[in-house]
């Protein structure tokens, strides 16, 4: 739109500059014309004149002379007439010609020394004259000047009424020209663009759907839409060619899992059944800015690894709306199609207040479940009035559940995290056909630790609502059933790993979650090298070697523990000493929490030190970075680093040591892997530390610069084809499966 309105001023703008163009020439021409004809006619008048002025001027018959004069007094465009002597004394004068005006006196003086007719326009009294004076002659001598003063004014009307015209006729021609541009533009090319537009979308997801009414003839359009039809043909052809295959992969175990092959797998395991994902994070969140609508997508690894899932198998994803325009964007519903540029699945979105918020999400959830599970050394805190908003909140999403499934008779529900610990049972009791399955996204703690836990019991019962319930690692299912067996009175199955309580099951097994690789972000129309020279650019960065920390403003991602090993790094190896630049990314996050403020402050106080202590050259070793970040952004830190830093003190798995690797398709850099993460149990290839031990993360860090292109080369190699192995794909069929068998 924003073109379009630039074209049409750049337009307008060159009309208008035409038009004044030829106005200032028709006025010049116009304004030499009307004074040329306004002469001639004095020169006339003043030549006949004279000829009774100049024998009664001889003869000194002054009461005549006035008389004359007078006569021609308050005639039309006449404003005056005078007779002068030849020594410039009044012989007669118009009462509306003062005898002080001396430019006129000026001019018959000159006619008079000249001896011929002298004339000039003047302006007299705030109004446009035209003064003309001829000699006047006795035999051969000059004994005065006749002189003739005409209202000039009608000029300058004549001019202004020229520009008027001009102007206004431009303004209806603009007007005209902007409408008919803009007719134009509409009926004869966005329309037609814009079903150009939808059938290629359509194409590109599979739709049926074919609208090129009244386009195929068209002269414009006509061979784009014959291209079209040609290109959906083949898109159709090669689409089922790709099913084929994905259906023959699945029969074959070592077969790399796509997009492709989940969507078949969807269709043969769950026979039509709709998916049900259920989170609080939502994969797309609108924003206003102005009155402008955009969205953005959360920096969550849940969300990072979910959403590929959904776009492959479709279905209703139910979540939180938490972004200012969210709710401007969905139907009487509460729904909205998402990807918003290519839908393929719907986002459900559940209204949280102020309050529940806070004390659902805030409290209950981030100062209590979140330092429960993750042995990070913070104590957790439970408050009363945050656990009846954690169940007030979980009973909301409970109900939009079983709003959205009562329609289905054998619906799956996959629940997501530890934020919606109640929902399976409160689903469960109301539909007892749903298949619902809880996925763990954070460590599951031993029992001694999850026992301090007020509302221990509570929890374990509403997760036992679920048919399955999966985590990462089998570690965390381990400390899951010992934690039911020492709290909850039920039937466990060590061989089947089964609980059973008030006459249910559920199956506990670990799914180590991944990312969508090889299918994950294309990088084709981006280019990430201009990309990271800018972002050095900008930031001063001329270091040979760099380093890479990409994590939310969390206590447990090990981010100080990682500051004070780039510090030994940096003192044990001073050649290092402004030649290798750490950069630490840090997303907001849970800014309302306490506990995440003062340790926001700590890690600007951490960075602040180091530098202070190690800066070179007007080179800081630590640049910290506090703010979101979009996909192409941390793609290209990505592929610039040489080392990648993931030092999380517990993690349920770490998508982000996925997101490295997925990045580098070059099969460079190095990646440093806390062994208190899910990811250390798959990829070996890292160089595995204990982040505690702060000289082994930096004795890593000097053998990850220091290691050879070929080293490199093998152990990205291995890792990313543990990554293609391992996918989310993978991962989603592996959980519906065991879901659909139960």
């Amino acid at each position: 739109m924003k073109q379009i309105i630039l074209s049409l001023l750049v337009i307008v703008a060159v009309i208008t500059l035409i038009v004044i163009s030829f106005t200032v020439n028709q006025v010049n021409q116009e304004e030499q014309q009307l004074k040329s004809d306004l002469q001639f006619r004095s020169i006339l008048l003043a030549e006949s004149l004279k000829e009774t002025v100049e024998p009664n001027f001889i003869n000194r018959s002054e009461s005549y002379l006035q008389s004359i004069v007078t006569r021609f007094t308050d005639k039309e465009r006449f404003a005056g007439l005078g007779i002068y002597d030849n020594k410039g004394q009044v012989i007669a004068l118009s009462s509306t010609v003062p005898d002080s005006t001396i430019s006129a006196q000026v001019v018959a003086t000159n006619a008079m020394d000249s001896d011929k007719a002298n004339g000039d326009f003047m302006t007299v009294n705030r109004k446009p004259l035209y003064v003309l004076a001829v000699p006047l002659h006795q035999d051969q001598s000059v004994v005065g000047s006749l002189m003739i003063i005409q209202n000039a004014g009608y000029i300058s009307e004549r001019l202004e009424e020229i520009w008027r015209t001009n102007l206004i006729r431009l303004a209806v021609q603009a007007s005209l020209l902007t409408i008919a541009i803009l007719m134009i533009l509409r009926w004869i090319i966005y329309a037609p663009i814009k079903v150009i537009v939808e059938n290629l979308k359509s194409a590109r997801s599979g739709s049926n759907r074919k609208n090129t009414k009244g386009l195929t003839n068209s002269f414009l359009f006509g061979p784009l839409i014959n291209e079209i039809t040609n290109i959906r043909a083949s898109l159709t052809e090669a689409r089922l060619s790709a099913s084929q295959e994905a259906r023959l992969r699945l029969q074959k175990i070592d077969s790399p899992w796509t997009a492709k092959r989940l969507e078949e797998f969807i269709k043969d395991t769950l026979k039509g059944r709709t998916i049900f994902m259920v989170s609080n994070r939502e994969p797309y969140i609108h924003t206003k800015n102005g009155n402008k609508i955009s969205y953005y997508f959360p920096a969550s690894g849940m969300a990072t690894a979910i959403e590929p899932v959904m776009q492959a198998a479709g279905g209703i994803w139910i979540a939180h709306g938490a972004g200012d325009a969210d709710r401007l964007v969905v139907d009487k519903k509460d729904h909205v199609r998402v990807p918003p540029d290519e839908p393929k699945y719907t986002l459900r979105r559940v209204w949280l207040t102020e309050e529940e918020e806070k004390g659902f999400y805030d409290g209950f959830s981030n100062e209590g479940l979140w330092p429960l599970c993750h042995n990070a050394h913070t104590r957790p805190t439970f408050r009363k009035e945050d656990w009846d908003q954690y169940l007030k909140v979980n009973q909301k999403y409970a109900d939009t559940v079983l709003e959205e499934i009562k329609h289905h008779e054998k619906p799956v529900v996959l629940i997501q995290d530890f934020h919606l610990a109640l929902v399976p049972r409160m689903v469960k009791s109301q539909k007892p056909s749903a298949t619902i399955g809880i996925f763990w996204h954070i460590p599951w703690p031993n029992p001694e630790s999850f026992s301090i836990c007020p509302w221990k019991k509570e929890i374990l019962n509403g997760m036992l609502g679920a048919d399955l319930l999966g985590f990462h690692t089998q570690l965390h299912c381990n400390n899951f059933i010992e934690t039911v067996g020492r709290e909850l009175e039920s039937l466990i199955d060590f061989e089947q790993f089964t609980i059973t309580r008030n006459n249910h099951t559920s199956f506990v097994k670990p799914f180590p979650i991944s990312i969508a690789f090889p299918n994950g972000i294309s990088t084709a129309n981006f280019d990430y090298k201009l990309a990271a020279e800018k972002f050095k650019k900008q930031y001063g960065i001329k270091t040979k070697y760099i380093g890479l920390g990409i994590d939310r403003m969390d206590y447990t991602k090990g981010i100080i523990e990682r500051l004070k090993a780039v510090e030994i790094f940096l003192n044990k190896n001073p050649e290092y000493q402004g030649n290798f630049t750490f950069i630490q990314i840090a997303a907001p996050s849970r800014t309302k929490v306490k506990k995440y403020q003062e340790f926001s402050e700590d890690v600007k106080n951490e960075v602040e030190r180091i530098n202070n202590i190690y800066k070179k050259n007007g080179i800081t070793p630590i640049l910290l970075i506090i703010r979101h970040h979009n996909h192409e952004e941390i793609q290209t830190l990505y592929k610039m680093a040489n080392v990648c830093l993931v030092t999380s003190l517990h993690d349920g798995m770490n998508l982000v040591s996925k997101e490295f690797i997925a990045a580098r398709d070059d099969e460079r850099g190095v990646l440093i892997l806390s062994q208190y993460t899910g990811a250390s149990r798959e990829l070996k290839d890292a160089l595995i530390i204990n982040p505690y031990n702060g000289e082994q993360t930096a004795d890593a860090i000097k053998q990850a610069v220091d290691m050879k292109p070929s080293e490199q080369i093998r152990r990205m190699h291995n890792l990313r084809e543990t990554l293609s192995s391992n996918n989310v794909y993978r991962w989603s069929a592996e959980l519906l499966k065991a879901m659909a068998n139960l």
